[in-house]
C-alpha cells in the first residue's frame, strides 16, 4: 500500500499540513529543527516519494468543485479557505486543479481523473458528478452512505464544547442562531450543529425551543435573526448564543450593539468556523476553530489515495476542532 502524507504525519506526531510544507522546503513555515528533522527521518523510513504522474508524463487534473458561487464565496471565508487551501495543496502534490464554481456540471472537463467537490450536494447532483468520474472526495459532506470517500468537521464535539463552556462560565439559558441550507438545487441540507445542539440541551434539561432563531449562513440573515430574537424575546433574551457560522455572527453583533446591550456580559457569543473576520471584530468573539488548512489537505491526500487505489472502499475521515476563547464573562 502507497506510503500517504497522512502515515507520515501519524508517526512524527505533527499535522498533514506541516509534513507536506516540511516536504516542499515552505521557507515559510515557523518550525523547530527538530520537529523538522523527525518528519524527513519518518519520510524516508517510509520510503515516502511524492504521488507519481500519470504514465504518460501528463499531470493528472483534478476538478475543484465549489458549491457556492464567486461572490457567496466572497461572503464566506470559510469555503473559500477550503478551496484555496485544496489548490495550493494539490499544486505539491504534482496534480492540476480545475476550478468549477456554484456545481456548474457542465464546466467540469471530461478529462479529469477525480473531483473534489466542496459543499452540500443533492443526490441527484452527486450521480451528475459520479457521470464524470468514480473518483470523489467530498469536504464539508458526509456522502459515506453514498459510497463516495468524505471529509467533516467534528460538529458534535464541537458543540458539546460550546454548551459546556457557556455552562463553566453560569449560564444555563442558552440560545443559537441556526442556519438553513439547500443545494443549488435547493434540496434542503440538515444543519447537524443544530441537531447535536438541541440534543445536547435536551440531556441536559437546558433546551428552550424559543430560543432558536434560524438564517441562510449570510450576514444580513445573522443580523435579521438577532433583530428578531431580540423584539421576540426582549429582557428574556437568553445570556449565551452559539451562532451557526462566522458571517451570521457578525451580522449578529451588528443587530446587539445597535440594540446597546454589551456583549459578553449581558449576552456571550460563540460562532463556528472561526475565520479572520471573528477574530478582528469589536468585541472580538470565541470561536470554534475549524482547521481549514488540515481539511485541504487531507482532502488532497484521500483524493491521491483514491486515484492510486479506485477499487478501495470509500472512508470517512473527521476532522477535530477547537474552542477559542476571546471573550468570557469569567
Amino acid at each position: 500500500m502507497a506510503v500517504t502524507l497522512h502515515d507520515i504525519a501519524d508517526k512524527a506526531g505533527v499535522s498533514i499540513a506541516t509534513v507536506s510544507r516540511i516536504l516542499n522546503n515552505d521557507v515559510t513555515l515557523s518550525v523547530n529543527e527538530k520537529t523538522r528533522q523527525r518528519v524527513l527521518a519518518t519520510a524516508e523510513e517510509f520510503n515516502y516519494t511524492k504521488h507519481k504522474r500519470a504514465r504518460n508524463n501528463q499531470v493528472q487534473r483534478v476538478a475543484v468543485v465549489q458549491w457556492y458561487s464567486l461572490t457567496q464565496e466572497l461572503d464566506d471565508l470559510y469555503y473559500m479557505a477550503i478551496r484555496m487551501g485544496i489548490e495550493r495543496a494539490a499544486q505539491q502534490q504534482g496534480l492540476q486543479t480545475v476550478p468549477v464554481y456554484q456545481n456548474n456540471m457542465e464546466e467540469i472537463p471530461r478529462d479529469v481523473t477525480g473531483i473534489i467537490a466542496i459543499g452540500k450536494f443533492s443526490d441527484s447532483q452527486v450521480q451528475a458528478l459520479r457521470l464524470v468520474t468514480s473518483n470523489i472526495v467530498f469536504v464539508d459532506y458526509d456522502s459515506l452512505a453514498a459510497g463516495y470517500d468524505c471529509l467533516v468537521p467534528d460538529f458534535e464535539n464541537a458543540v458539546r464544547s460550546v454548551i459546556a463552556e457557556f455552562v463553566n462560565e453560569g449560564i444555563d439559558d442558552i440560545g443559537m442562531l441556526a442556519g438553513t441550507e439547500r443545494t443549488t438545487d435547493q434540496q434542503i441540507v440538515p444543519d447537524l450543529r443544530r441537531f447535536y445542539f438541541e440534543s445536547t440541551l435536551r440531556q441536559q434539561n437546558l433546551y428552550h425551543p424559543e430560543f432558536i432563531f434560524a438564517g441562510n449562513y449570510t450576514s444580513m440573515s445573522g443580523y435579521n435573526a438577532m433583530k428578531k430574537a431580540i423584539a421576540t424575546l426582549g429582557d428574556q433574551m437568553p445570556h449565551g448564543i452559539f451562532i451557526a457560522n462566522d458571517p451570521m455572527a457578525v451580522g449578529a453583533l451588528k443587530a446587539i450593539q445597535e440594540a446597546k446591550i454589551n456583549v459578553p456580559n449581558r449576552i456571550a457569543l460563540i460562532s463556528f468556523n472561526d475565520t479572520a473576520i471573528v477574530k478582528y471584530v469589536y468585541p472580538s468573539m470565541s470561536a470554534v476553530h475549524v482547521a481549514t488548512d488540515e481539511m485541504a489537505h487531507t482532502a488532497v491526500d484521500m483524493m491521491i489515495k483514491r486515484l492510486q487505489n479506485p477499487s478501495n472502499d470509500p472512508c470517512k475521515t473527521v476532522v477535530g476542532t477547537h474552542l477559542i476563547l476571546r471573550q468570557t464573562t469569567r
